[in-house]
């Protein structure tokens, strides 16, 4: 399976960058992991509504720009379906079996998603109600894809 983590800025705190790199190196053995970082829009902490949704559409053109015409895209939302880990690795399954076998996951900006996101997106998957920094997130969504692995192959994982 060739999975792509595509996210907006760059993870910046060291503990963050050590997790993912763990987690890249403990995925090699089940799937392809291609991480892409696209730069984030400078914006001040008071935008209008129109104005943050010209940083959100900027981002998501830098997005998009990464994800291939035939993958399967998850976009991470607040709105978007939770699932328990289990649910996680029989949807991973299934998309294999049935020859999706490029799957990208999207994470947006401190703004959130734009809605070309949403309409590129073949799923929407919520982690909490929570709002999660984007970089934590991106090590959260790697830790669930490696448990998701682990489920699928019936191997021991930590609980």
């Amino acid at each position: 399976m060739n999975i792509t983590i595509a996210t907006v800025g760059k993870v910046k705190d060291k503990y963050m960058k050590m997790g993912i790199e763990e987690f890249s190196k403990r995925l090699k053995p089940y799937a392809k992991i291609n991480i892409v970082e696209v730069a984030d829009e400078k914006a001040p902490e008071t935008l209008s509504e129109a104005d943050m949704e010209i940083v959100k559409k900027n981002e998501a053109e830098r997005l998009l720009a990464k994800i291939g015409d035939n993958d399967y895209v998850i976009a991470l939302a607040i709105e978007g379906k939770m699932k328990s880990s289990e649910e996680l690795a029989a949807g991973l399954e299934s998309l294999a079996t049935y020859g999706r076998s490029k799957v990208s996951f999207i994470i947006g900006g401190s703004l959130g998603l734009h809605e070309s996101i949403y309409s590129r997106s073949d799923e929407l998957l919520s982690f909490s109600k929570m709002t999660f920094p984007h970089q934590l997130m991106k090590l959260i969504l790697m830790e669930q894809v490696y448990r998701a692995f682990k489920i699928m192959k019936n191997e021991p994982y930590h609980k």
